[in-house]
């Protein structure tokens, strides 16, 4: 269970950061509808990425 909001603080922490790295990487350069629709992609991408990761840990845990 520990490990379980280990992974939920880190997640979060990681979606934070990277909707700010985009902020900084094109904040400016482009309207600030286009900046907000890059950012939701961007996080969407990473979210299903976690939610794999996620998901292949618990199919090896369950395989133990």
């Amino acid at each position: 269970m520990r490990e379980l909001l280990i992974y939920s603080i880190s997640a979060c922490a990681s979606l934070f950061i990277l909707g700010y790295v985009v902020h900084m990487f094109i904040g400016g350069l482009v309207s600030e509808q286009t900046e907000v629709i890059a950012i939701i992609v961007v996080l969407s991408i990473d979210l299903a990425v976690m939610a794999w990761m996620a998901r292949d840990i618990l199919k090896s845990r369950q395989q133990r």
